[in-house]
C-alpha cells in the first residue's frame, strides 16, 4: 500500500512539472541562499546603525556623511567587473566569491579598529563594498550555472527572497544587540563579524563550485545561439558586446537606471510628505524590504512563465505608480503604504529577474564577466541617476525632481516595451 501510494505521488509529481517539486530549485541555490541570508544580516545590522553611529557617535556633519554615504554605495561599481573577469579566468567561481565574502567580513572588525578616524572609516567602507563588488557576478553565475535555463527565474528568486529575509532581520538583530550592550556600537560591530564569519563558512561547506567549459549556453534560440558561437574578443570584456542581444539586454538596462530613483529619495520623499518623525524612518525600508521578501519567489516563477523581459519592465511600471502615489494629491496614510510595497515589488520584478534573463544569453565560460559587465552599467547609471535627482532637488525642490524622474521613467519603460530587444526561447 505504502509502495502505491508513493509510486501514484511520483507519477503526479511528474504529471504536473516533469519534476519532483523539491527538485526544482537546486540544492546549490538554496546554499547560496542561505550564506546570502547570514551575509545580509551582518551587513545590515551595519548599515542600520551606521548613520546613527557617524552622526550621532561621533559627530560628523551632513557633507562628511553625505561623501562616506556616496563612498559606501558606489565603490562596488567598476569592482564588479574585477570580480567577474577574475572568476572566469581562473574558472574558480566559488573561490572569487569566497573572497569577496571574506573581505566584507573582516571589515566589520575594521570599523571598530578606526575609531573616530573619517579617512580610516572611509577606506574600511571602500573596502566592504568592494567585497560586496567582488562576490556578486560570481555568486549569481553560480546560480545560473547550477539552475535549468527554464526555472532560471524562481532560481534567482529564491535566492533573492532569502537574502531579502537577512536584509530584513539585520535592523532587528542590531536594536537587540545594542539594546542587550546598553549602547555599545562596538558590539555591533563584533556580532557583525561573527555572523559574517558564518556566512564565509556556510559558503565553504555548503556550496559547490563549478567550472564551466567553453560552450556556449544552450538555452538560447538558433539565431542566437549562432551570435554567441561566432568569435568573442575573449581577452577583452567588451568583446562580449559584440553578441547583439546582451548588448541590448546592457543599453535597456543602463538606460532604466539612469532614469530609476534610489532608495534614499523614496523614502526622504515619504518621510517629508507624511512629516514622519526621526525615530520611526528606518521602519520605511522595512516596509520594502517585507513586500520584495513576499514576491520575490512569485514574480521570478511568474517570469519563467510569461517572459522575464516582461516582469523586467512591470517592475519598472510598478516604481513608476509608486512615485505617482508619493508625489499626488492624496495625504492618506495607506497611500504611504501602498507606496512602499510598490517599491518593493519593484526590487522583486528586476533585482533577480535581470541576471535570470541575462545569464542565457551568455557563453558559460564567461557567465561571470558578462554578469558583471551588465550589473556594472546598471549601477553606474544608478549613480548619476542619483546626482541629477539631487541636483534638481537642489535646484527647485524634492517634488519636482520626483515628478522629471517620473516622467522620465515611463517614457523609457514605454520605448524599451515597444522596442523589445529580443525573446528567449526555451
Amino acid at each position: 500500500m505504502y509502495l502505491a501510494n508513493s509510486r501514484a505521488a511520483d507519477q503526479a509529481t511528474r504529471r504536473v512539472g516533469g519534476t519532483p517539486r523539491w527538485h526544482r530549485v537546486p540544492g546549490n541555490v538554496l546554499a547560496l541562499g542561505v550564506v546570502s541570508l547570514v551575509t545580509d544580516i551582518s551587513a545590515e545590522m551595519v548599515t542600520a546603525i551606521l548613520p546613527l553611529y557617524l552622526v550621532l557617535g561621533l559627530g560628523l556633519n551632513p557633507l562628511q556623511f553625505g561623501l562616506l554615504d556616496g563612498l559606501y554605495a558606489g565603490s562596488t561599481a567598476l569592482l564588479r567587473l574585477v570580480g567577474g573577469h577574475a572568476a572566469d579566468r581562473w574558472r574558480r567561481l566559488k573561490a572569487v566569491a569566497g573572497i569577496g565574502y571574506g573581505l566584507s567580513a573582516i571589515c566589520k572588525l575594521g570599523l571598530l579598529a578606526a575609531g573616530s578616524s573619517v579617512a580610516a572609516i572611509g577606506a574600511v567602507l571602500a573596502v566592504d563594498r568592494a567585497g560586496k563588488g567582488i562576490r556578486t557576478a560570481p555568486r549569481d553565475a553560480l546560480i545560473s550555472l547550477s539552475s535549468e535555463p527554464e526555472t532560471l527565474g524562481r532560481s534567482f528568486g529564491v535566492h533573492r527572497a532569502l537574502d531579502t529575509f537577512g536584509a530584513f532581520l539585520g535592523p532587528l538583530v542590531a536594536v537587540g544587540v545594542l539594546w542587550a550592550s546598553l549602547g555599545d556600537y562596538g558590539a555591533v560591530f563584533v556580532a557583525s563579524f561573527c555572523i559574517a564569519g558564518c556566512g564565509v563558512l556556510l559558503l565553504v561547506l555548503l556550496v559547490k563550485d563549478l567550472r564551466p567549459g567553453a560552450a556556449s549556453a544552450p538555452s538560447l534560440s538558433a539565431g542566437e545561439a549562432g551570435e554567441a558561437r561566432e568569435p568573442v574578443p575573449l581577452r577583452t570584456m567588451i568583446g562580449l558586446l559584440t553578441i547583439p542581444s546582451f548588448r541590448r539586454c546592457c543599453g535597456w538596462a543602463a538606460a532604466l537606471g539612469l532614469v530609476t530613483i534610489t532608495d534614499s529619495f523614496v523614502y526622504l520623499a515619504l518621510q517629508r510628505r507624511w512629516e514622519i518623525e526621526s525615530t520611526w524612518f528606518p521602519l520605511l525600508a522595512l516596509g520594502t524590504t517585507g513586500s520584495f521578501l513576499i514576491l520575490a519567489v512569485p514574480l521570478g516563477r511568474l517570469a519563467d512563465r510569461v517572459g522575464r523581459w516582461k516582469v523586467f519592465l512591470a517592475g519598472h511600471a510598478a516604481l513608476v505608480i509608486a512615485l505617482l502615489l508619493i508625489c499626488g494629491p492624496a495625504t492618506s496614510n495607506w497611500i504611504a503604504v501602498v507606496a512602499l510595497a510598490l517599491h518593493g515589488c519593484f526590487y522583486a520584478a528586476t533585482d533577480g529577474v535581470l541576471p535570470a534573463t541575462a545569464g542565457p544569453l551568455l557563453p558559460e565560460h564567461l557567465r561571470a564577466t558578462g554578469l558583471a559587465l551588465l550589473q556594472t552599467g546598471q549601477a553606474l547609471a544608478r549613480m548619476v541617476s542619483a546626482v541629477l535627482v539631487g541636483l534638481v532637488w537642489t535646484v527647485w525642490d524634492l517634488r519636482p525632481a520626483l515628478i522629471a524622474t517620473t516622467v522620465a521613467l515611463l517614457l523609457v519603460t514605454v520605448a524599451a516595451a515597444a522596442f523589445k530587444p529580443w525573446e528567449v526561447k526555451r
